[in-house]
């Protein structure tokens, strides 16, 4: 059944749309990330045009983090006031991140340099977390980790600004939750994902905070950058199709279910293994079609209308 996208101006298959929001949402239980890195890219293959792909995706992002917030908020699992911090840091980046993609639209880049942010975001982080895990599977915990946490943490916390955070029982500066905060409001407005892979990790090495508290606290910033990125794309850039963000909201809510049932049969390092290696093939697919010219460049394509 194909359905008219007013926003992307071009028609889709509704199955395919919801079948792919099944899919990065069975990941995202299984895995436990948020699976915005893997949405759109998996959209621009589909066809849609880039900077649709991520103004809508920031919008999918507001309801899967604003869910996950509320019940960890139900659990007592949220600093709020580390994560207003980090808030702070982030709504500044959101909306830097949406001067730099308006800029790219203006000069007609936006495609090629999503394009290639996504080949080399994806490449080096696939990159990292296969190295991190085939290491934890040697290791109960990686020197890499061990490094990080023991010789920067102290660094970073002899910063200006110092502020108490009582519920993570930390006294550290605030430029650098909102720091971390400025680089995910980026990340969700230039590249439609949430960073939440790379937003725990810092908060747990860099800033020292209790695991118990990190994935909500960082699902609070979150939830909050990814509704401005999604209002600022609507209005400043005209890049978010809301007949895509439900196609995809539908078929994730079922996905996320299902893989979180799942979940249970994988382990920890085994998931990050098959996770690194499932990023670094998106890389690779992005690369080849970015790199490697088709084989007839001069067919003609007809879409379904």
């Amino acid at each position: 059944m194909l359905i008219h996208l007013p926003i992307a101006e071009m028609s889709v298959s509704a199955v395919e749309i919801i079948a792919l929001g099944g899919v990065v949402g069975f990941l995202s239980g299984i895995f436990g990330v948020g699976g915005g890195f893997l949405t759109t890219p998996l959209l621009i293959f589909l066809g849609l045009p880039p900077a649709v792909a991520v103004g809508t995706q920031s919008c999918q992002l507001v309801a899967s983090s604003l869910t996950g917030t509320l019940v960890h908020l139900r659990r007592g699992n949220v600093d709020t006031r580390m994560g207003l911090v980090m808030l702070g840091g982030g709504l500044l980046g959101t909306v830097v991140g949406i001067g730099i993609f308006r800029m790219l639209q203006y000069f007609g880049q936006i495609d090629l340099a999503l394009g290639i942010l996504y080949i080399l975001f994806l490449g080096g982080v696939g990159g990292a977390m296969l190295l991190e895990s085939a290491m934890s599977l040697a290791r109960p915990r990686s020197p890499l980790a061990q490094a990080w946490g023991d010789n920067c943490r102290p660094r970073f916390h002899r910063l200006p600004w110092r502020m108490h955070f009582p519920r993570s029982r930390l006294a550290i500066s605030a430029l650098v939750p909102g720091g971390i905060g400025f680089v995910g409001g980026l990340l969700v407005s230039i590249m439609g994902i949430g960073g939440g892979f790379l937003l725990v990790p810092a908060m747990i090495y860099i800033l020292g905070m209790p695991t118990l508290l990190v994935a909500g606290t960082s699902l609070l910033q979150i939830a909050v950058t990814s509704g401005l990125a999604t209002v600022l794309h609507a209005t400043a850039n005209g890049t978010v199709d809301i007949v895509l963000a439900a196609l995809l909201v539908s078929g994730g809510i079922l996905g996320t279910r299902i893989g979180v049932g799942a979940s249970r049969l994988v382990t920890g390092a085994t998931a990050r293994v098959c996770l690194a290696m499932l990023i670094l093939a998106v890389a690779v697919a992005m690369g080849r079609d970015m790199f490697i010219g088709p084989t007839d460049p001069f067919s003609v394509a007809v879409r379904g209308v």
